[in-house]
């Protein structure tokens, strides 16, 4: 039986938040979980929305890269 295990080089995750406190804690707790799998934080992208009734929507785009 062979076993090969072939590394994440690159991930790039998506999250959503009413708030911008709520979203940094998402991505805090997901860069916690990617430090395990030999990730680290190479580049972020954040937006803030507002819907039709003027409440913000914040959005943010995260992309992990292998440590070297």
């Amino acid at each position: 039986m062979n076993f090969k295990f072939d590394l994440i080089e690159d991930k790039v995750e998506f999250y959503e938040a009413p708030s911008l406190k709520e979203l940094e804690k998402k991505i805090n707790s997901q860069i916690e979980h990617n430090k395990a799998i030999l990730l680290s934080v190479h580049h972020v992208s954040h937006q803030m929305h507002l819907d039709e009734n003027g409440r913000t929507y914040y959005s943010a785009v995260v992309h992990f890269k292998a440590k070297k």
